[in-house]
């Protein structure tokens, strides 16, 4: 790998599930719009995320990275924070239960491109463009709505950008506050069981909240009581809109992707010699890498050296997505040889994409117990290896939606059609998310 590094030496290597825009001219205009705007997030709000990731790679903290599959552009104002909401609650959740230090990242603000794995799509007999994800084109299956539209990138760079000041007056204005737990707990969530766990858990945290504000320790004297900190994150998919927000500090001189605090590379982009990891190598945001079950030793162990060459901790989290029926025997090798290398990783479990598939009528989707059971793999590989299984990347709404089988309702085949709504990937909703989060709160306890 070339040692030299600037925001645009990508290009001089292989860049895979990249569109074909159909007028470079449009593109290059676009892009240089782009470049001009303000920076979606801050540099030192990126350190800040990287030195919070360090505790959870030392084992003393958890991460639970959540939210979209696929953001669309269409999401309102109470989408956006009925999102916010469900992680908050799995936090509280995580927190209380689990008895761990959380930190908090949002597939939010950004997860607007998705890679497929055919460039195009047939129906009947036409065959057109993917959908790429709404920062690329739309969803209708027409030649118009799949034509790759650069002037998207705008549109998403906004979205961003309105998704980003609603989260900040949500976390930072009262929204979060400890005294709101038990207002979390809307109709949908509090009428199931996994709800009425947590309605349990909001009055003895509103108890303690009473007895420490009778001892005079409340928001306005302790500050982390009123509000939390949350980051943003998605996959780096389309470099020429990561190069376009891509900004020097002026404090350090250092390069940072300003497009969210946290960006990952996918299971599909991870080539060594490829784009992606030339990109990211050279920005200084904390880096996320998806890890499947194909990957060995070896190339694990290379990722690290190019994406991490100072093993500063909290720079690089390794997202395994084996598979419930593959983790505990693919990952503990891994492990071992990341341990024994003397890296230092956040391990976080996706315990979603390598268990999808297609249900009876036609519907891709994923059962909640094949979740748990990766989850519960990813835990056992790391008490074998003695290493922290350090947090969890899930995909889910706020929206009461039926996309993934089974949780606390016993969702079956036939209860996908009554509200699957998602652009993509299927999402656990807000039930099935809090459930979820109790149980890994149960693994975080076994773990200690």
């Amino acid at each position: 790998m070339n040692t030299s590094w600037s925001p645009g030496s990508w290009r001089s290597f292989e860049a895979r599930h990249q569109p074909s825009w159909p007028d470079a001219g449009e593109l290059e205009h676009a892009l240089k719009t782009l470049s001009d705007q303000p920076p979606l997030v801050f540099a030192g709000e990126a350190r800040n995320l990287t030195a919070q990731l360090g505790n959870v790679a030392r084992g003393e903290a958890f991460l639970l990275q959540a939210g979209d599959c696929a953001e669309s552009f269409d999401s309102s104002a109470d989408s956006i924070r009925d999102r916010l909401r469900v992680i908050l609650q799995m936090a509280i959740v995580l927190t209380y239960s689990g008895g761990t230090p959380l930190v908090k990242v949002g597939r939010i603000a950004g997860q607007f491109a998705k890679p497929r794995s055919s460039p195009t799509e047939t129906q009947g007999d036409t065959e057109l463009p993917s959908f790429l994800g709404q920062i690329v084109n739309d969803i209708g299956f027409s030649e118009a709505e799949r034509r790759p539209d650069p002037q998207r990138l705008l549109s998403a760079y906004n979205r961003a950008a309105s998704t980003l000041n609603l989260l900040r007056a949500f976390t930072r204005g009262g929204y979060a506050d400890l005294t709101q737990v038990s207002n979390w707990n809307r109709e949908f969530v509090a009428s199931s069981p996994a709800g009425e766990r947590y309605a349990q858990m909001a009055d003895e945290i509103d108890r303690a909240l009473r007895f420490m504000d009778a001892c005079g320790v409340n928001s306005s004297t302790v500050p982390a009581l009123h509000e939390v900190d949350f980051y943003t994150s998605h996959e780096a998919l389309l470099l020429t809109y990561e190069q376009a927000l891509t900004r020097q500090d002026s404090l350090t001189g250092d390069w940072y992707d300003c497009s969210a605090h946290m960006l990952w590379i996918g299971e599909r982009t991870r080539q060594l010699n490829g784009a992606h990891v030339e990109f990211l190598r050279g920005v200084k945001n904390p880096l996320g890498c998806k890890i499947g079950p194909s990957a060995t030793p070896d190339e694990v162990l290379a990722l690290c050296d190019a994406l991490n060459p100072d093993n500063a901790p909290g720079r690089l989290t390794l997202i395994v997505r084996q598979g419930a029926d593959r983790v505990t025997e693919t990952l503990p090798a891994l492990l071992a040889a990341v341990r024994d290398a003397g890296r230092c990783v956040v391990w976080a479990c996706d315990p979603m994409h390598g268990n999808t598939y297609t249900a009876a009528g036609g519907r891709k989707t994923r059962h909640f117990d094949d979740v748990l059971k990766e989850i519960s793999g990813f835990f056992a590989a790391h008490r074998q290896e003695g290493t922290w299984p350090g947090g969890v990347h899930v995909e889910l709404t706020g929206d009461a939606v039926t996309e993934c089988l089974g949780g606390g309702d016993g969702l079956v085949d036939g209860d996908l059609e009554q509200a699957y709504e998602t652009m993509c990937d299927p999402r656990l909703n807000g039930r099935q998310s809090v459930d979820l989060a109790f149980r890994v709160a149960e693994l975080l306890r076994d773990q200690d």
